[in-house]
């Protein structure tokens, strides 16, 4: 285990009826807030009522800003940066997944600057100071409702970049399962999917030998998150599965999972974010596609750890070590394919001839998130045994 601090300080609210609460947190803050939300569903599900008559018991000025898309886009962020500067607000109020949840903490941060938000994805510019923000959860997946890291797609240039600062907290994240009740199946399933990958990136990229507490930890909630995406899908509303699913996809990506490993790496999101940027695929099905053949591309070199994944989360027994972490690999590929989410390219409708334009791709993010070993030459690899 490496030296590390950890410091989290996003309050949670969990469970049954938490949020009514979202107004007088909020007004901890401020008394204008720009209102950040997706499309239809909110208002659907009753969940918009109950957090704009909270807001509005407690005193706050709503400024809304809807129609976030499943990638959220640039331009989108812009307009809601325009927003918040002109109407002076004083917080940011977010309602949805982790698409709505990046969005606001980009605006929360391009709001306080006269430059280009997209400065701060390029690697451009840092963020000084940004607006408070506070989020609702519709969906498990992004753990962007517990931790500073945000993704946006920039649709001129086709580039889906991610950044994280430590001013981009949420102040105060609600976690209510039953306001994940209306996720359907697929998106349920990929914010499973999207979840594990968090997981799995730490688990697999550190070069640390000695990670005890950090596997056992990491290896019980892939278990936990498979069990109850199993239970969910078979019952979209029931509460323990959901509660189950939303609180280990927060604590996968809430700076536990990484604290004491060392250097780190994302190859799996790098690899994805092409496939989003340029395809627009929702994220988790994305991923679905990329982990099985980054996993066994990465497995050749560090058999071990992909067998001892193998061993512990799919009980798979064996003297050799390339058979174990391969039979893991196709064990878990299957478990994408039980709960419908695509595992190769052609089930996205990518043909295998857009590879090198994939590849080509990844190479900026790859430069920003200082991941120069991968390669065009790599990446296509990788890609290769994603078919």
């Amino acid at each position: 285990m490496q030296n590390f601090v950890f410091q989290n300080p996003t309050k949670i609210l969990f469970g049954r009826g938490t949020i009514p609460e979202i107004g007088p947190e909020t007004a901890l803050f401020g008394k204008t807030a720009l209102l950040v939300y997706g499309r239809s569903s909110i208002k659907k599900n009753g969940i918009y009522d109950q957090a704009v008559a909270s807001l509005t018991d407690a005193g706050i000025q709503i400024v809304e800003h809807g129609n976030v898309r499943t990638n959220p886009v640039l331009s989108h962020v812009r307009e809601g940066i325009l927003l918040a500067k002109e109407h002076k607000v004083d917080v940011v109020v977010a309602i949805g997944g982790g698409s709505v949840l990046d969005s606001a903490k980009a605006i929360c941060a391009g709001a306080m600057v006269e430059h280009d938000v997209w400065l701060f994805f390029k690697g451009k510019k840092s963020v000084k100071t940004a607006l408070p923000m506070l989020s609702i959860l519709t969906l498990a997946a992004s753990g962007s409702e517990m931790n500073s890291a945000m993704v946006v797609t920039n649709e001129e240039t086709e580039q889906k970049f991610g950044f994280a600062n430590k001013l981009l907290y949420p102040k105060t994240s609600i976690l209510d399962p039953e306001a994940t009740f209306s996720v359907p199946a697929d998106y349920t399933a990929f914010g499973a999917v999207d979840a594990i990958a968090h997981i799995l990136e730490f688990y697999f990229t550190t070069e640390d030998p000695h990670t005890p507490v950090h596997d056992r930890f990491m290896e019980g909630l892939i278990i936990t998150i498979m069990e109850s995406c199993e239970r969910v899908l078979k019952d979209l509303s029931d509460y323990q599965g959901r509660a189950d699913l939303m609180w280990c996809a927060t604590l996968a990506l809430n700076g536990l999972t990484g604290a004491g490993l060392g250097k780190v790496g994302f190859p799996m999101h790098l690899i994805e974010h092409s496939l989003s940027g340029i395809y627009d695929v929702p994220h988790g099905a994305g991923l679905s596609v990329v982990i099985p053949g980054w996993m066994r591309h990465a497995s050749q070199e560090r058999p071990v750890k992909f067998a001892q994944f193998a061993q512990r989360i799919f009980k798979i027994a064996g003297e050799d070590t390339a058979t174990m972490a391969a039979e893991g690999i196709s064990r878990l590929e299957a478990w994408f394919q039980s709960v419908n989410s695509p595992t190769d390219l052609g089930a996205l409708d990518i043909p295998e001839a857009d590879i090198p334009k994939i590849a080509e791709n990844c190479l900026a993010l790859a430069k920003v998130w200082r991941m120069r070993e991968y390669t065009k030459e790599k990446i296509e690899s990788i890609l290769k045994l994603c078919c």
